[in-house]
């Protein structure tokens, strides 16, 4: 299974992030790719309003998405935000294309380090696994990268790969973090975790977290098979699902679980 992970910054303006897009949804057919995974965030970065940009998930954005995915021929991911109750919006991944017609709204929300995500933002309940030309794809968003529970779930629920989009925010540490996270993940749920993030911003933006890029692949057995730095960058890798088995066979932990 050919991924393409696309590592950028996007901008405030959901029209001209769609044309980003459209670049790497074309890039990544190109490469024979039948997964793309875009950031959290994509449709529109933090640090603005985020109720003037939230749309239904079969909203104008998330309808160009899908067609640009369906002509493609593959299937992406992207970060984008929905509507919610009590004037709060929904962290939203948009999955789209190849037949995959689903949302993922973040169940864990970033109420850490100084920063209330759940102030504008409406939690999730709902885990979520695609079927990706027969592999299951479970989906998490940033903060959820935290949480092991969510990753066995998915993998109880038939995921082999977990795509974690995020708009990781910066700080002391914090890339160390995200490379144990992530790689941790992986060994929790002896899943491939394709974690693919906003690119490290060329300025300064705000207290809202934006980006540290190091997107990566890892591993079932938690090993780093492709990684970029902050910069913006593409990760064009083939996932060997047969991984996931051996895996699970030699290192049984979702069967060995007692809690």
């Amino acid at each position: 299974m050919r991924i393409v992970l696309s590592q950028l910054n996007s901008g405030t303006d959901p029209a001209r992030n769609l044309k980003t897009a459209q670049v790497e949804i074309e890039a990544a057919a190109q490469a024979g790719a039948r997964l793309l995974v875009l950031p959290e965030a994509f449709s529109c970065r933090f640090g603005v309003p985020l109720g003037p940009v939230a749309e239904p998930v079969d909203g104008p954005f998330a309808t160009e998405l899908g067609r640009l995915a369906e002509e493609a021929g593959l299937t992406v991911v992207a970060g984008a935000f929905s509507p919610g109750g009590g004037g709060r919006v929904r962290n939203t991944l948009l999955a789209r294309g190849a037949g995959v017609h689903e949302h993922y709204d973040k169940i864990h929300l970033y109420d850490a380090f100084g920063f209330a995500e759940s102030d504008t933002v409406e939690p999730g309940t709902r885990p979520v696994v695609l079927d990706v030309d027969g592999v299951g794809v479970g989906l998490a968003t940033c903060y959820d990268v935290r949480f092991p529970g969510l990753f066995q779930t998915l993998a109880d629920a038939g995921a082999q790969v977990v795509v974690v989009a995020a708009s990781w925010g910066a700080g002391v540490g914090k890339v160390e973090q995200w490379d144990l996270l992530t790689r941790a993940r992986a060994l929790d749920s002896t899943s491939f975790v394709l974690a693919c993030g906003q690119a490290a911003p060329p300025g300064e933006t705000g207290p809202a977290p934006t980006g540290v890029g190091h997107s990566r692949v890892v591993s079932p057995l938690g090993e780093v098979v492709a990684g970029l730095g902050a910069e913006p960058g593409r990760l064009v890798v083939d996932l060997d699902l047969q991984e996931v088995t051996r895996a699970r066979a030699s290192l049984p932990v979702l069967l060995n679980r007692r809690f």
